[in-house]
C-alpha cells in the first residue's frame, strides 16, 4: 500500500487530523497492488491502538470496496463521499459517524500510532450492513482476509 499523503513511519499531516484538533479531517489518498488471486473485495480501516479507551479507537471502516478498485482519492471518506467506489459503504466509527474521522489524541499525550490497513477479502460482500460495529467487521474479516497491507503514521496534539 502506498499513499501520496502518508509516509510509512512518518507523521500524520494536519489535513488528516480531526477538525476540532486543528486539521481538515480528510481521508488520505491510498493505493494498493499485489493482492492475491481470489481477492473479490477490499476493506479499508484506520485504527489508533494508543487511544486511552482500553480498546483503541476506530477512525475509519470502509467495507465492500469492489475487487477492481485499487485506490481511493484523498477525501473519499468524507461526508460527501466524493470518489467512494460504487457499492462501498462505511460503518460507524468511534466518532459516532459513518465517515472518516481524523486523529485527535488528547493534548499533551504521547504520540499515538495510526494504522491504515487495506484487507484483501475473498468474498465480494462481507454480508453485514452499515449498522454493525467495527468489531463485527473485524470478526468477519478474520474469516475472509486473504492478505493485508498497512501504513503506520504517528500524531501528537
Amino acid at each position: 500500500m502506498t499513499s501520496t499523503d502518508l509516509v510509512d513511519g512518518g507523521v500524520l499531516p494536519l489535513d488528516h487530523v480531526y477538525t476540532d484538533a486543528g486539521g481538515a479531517n480528510l481521508s488520505p489518498q491510498l493505493s494498493w497492488s499485489g493482492h492475491p488471486a481470489g481477492t473479490e473485495s477490499f476493506v479499508v480501516t484506520a485504527y489508533d491502538p494508543d487511544a486511552p479507551t482500553g480498546s483503541g479507537f476506530w477512525h475509519w471502516v470502509l467495507v465492500d470496496i469492489p475487487g477492481s478498485v485499487t485506490q481511493l482519492p484523498r477525501g473519499a471518506g468524507g461526508g460527501a463521499f466524493t470518489g467512494l467506489p460504487g457499492g462501498a459503504y462505511h460503518v460507524r466509527t468511534d466518532w459516532g459517524t459513518k465517515e472518516y474521522g481524523g486523529a485527535a489524541p488528547p493534548q499533551g499525550d504521547v504520540p499515538h500510532r495510526y494504522v491504515f490497513t487495506v484487507h484483501a477479502v475473498d468474498v465480494p460482500k462481507l454480508g453485514i450492513n452499515d449498522e454493525v460495529s467495527p468489531a463485527v467487521v473485524g470478526f468477519n474479516l478474520a474469516f475472509h482476509t486473504l492478505a493485508r497491507a498497512v501504513l503506520r503514521v504517528t500524531y501528537q496534539h
